[in-house]
């Protein structure tokens, strides 16, 4: 507001409007500013793989995506309802990319987000194990609105993983919203998990209140790998 005030002294136009306009444009001011450096605070800790945002989806190439349903998980109610979000498909596809971009429209709707990869996260729990930061990471990973578990499903997970997993999982149930991205259809999840018994007990949290986005078509790496010669035709 300081600063706002010393640009109105320094513009003559603003003289002229009446008081409780001025005041205006300084509340305006401050406002604005709060909002940005909590937008700001709120990415740093989300720490997103990729800097996107859903208004440069492309939903032009043919991969899957309807826009009615597209445009009813950016509106962001699913996260209020505390449903999760599986994002599905075949490498390139720009699954990571897409649900980055839907943690940054989460942030920007003052929701609070965390992403992780699935490998580095167990690696994470692993070590926070061993030097007593497990509980304080797990509540953290509970109280995320919005969590991101890229890169599901690269190997069968071990018991210690099955077990973090589904302590995860049963923190977040009914309580906040997952966002899963994974090569591996979701019928076959089951079988990357390992142990039938705890892969109910996870698929259950996970899958029966869950949107499903199946990505298909044409790997979005190998799209843009295409280079445009000088004589504008493409060259791959």
């Amino acid at each position: 507001m300081a600063k706002a005030f010393e640009e109105q002294r320094r513009s003559p136009d603003l003289e002229a409007l009446p008081f409780e306009d001025r005041i205006g444009l300084l509340v305006d001011r401050e406002a604005a500013e709060r909002d940005t450096r909590r937008l700001t605070t709120r990415l740093k800790i989300a720490a997103l793989r990729q800097t996107a945002c859903v208004e440069d989806v492309d939903l032009r190439p043919p991969r899957g995506i309807d826009r009615a349903v597209f445009a009813k998980i950016v509106e962001g109610r699913w996260i209020d309802r505390h449903e999760n979000l599986l994002v599905t498909g075949a490498t390139g596809l720009g699954k990571s990319w897409l649900a980055c971009a839907l943690g940054h429209k989460a942030c920007r709707d003052n929701r609070s987000v965390l992403y992780h990869r699935v490998p580095r996260l167990f690696e994470a729990l692993a070590l926070a194990r061993g030097d007593g930061r497990y509980a304080r990471l797990l509540k953290s990973l509970g109280r995320a609105q919005l969590l991101i578990l890229d890169d599901w499903g690269l190997s069968v997970l071990t018991a210690a993983e099955r077990r973090d997993l589904l302590e995860i999982l049963e923190d977040r149930h009914g309580r906040a919203s997952t966002i899963v991205t994974s090569q591996l259809p979701v019928d076959t999840w089951h079988g990357a998990i390992g142990d039938p018994t705890v892969a109910d007990a996870i698929l259950d949290r996970l899958v029966h209140n869950a949107h499903r986005l199946q990505l298909t078509g044409e790997s979005m790496r190998k799209r843009s790998a295409k280079t445009i010669t000088l004589d504008g035709q493409p060259e791959h």
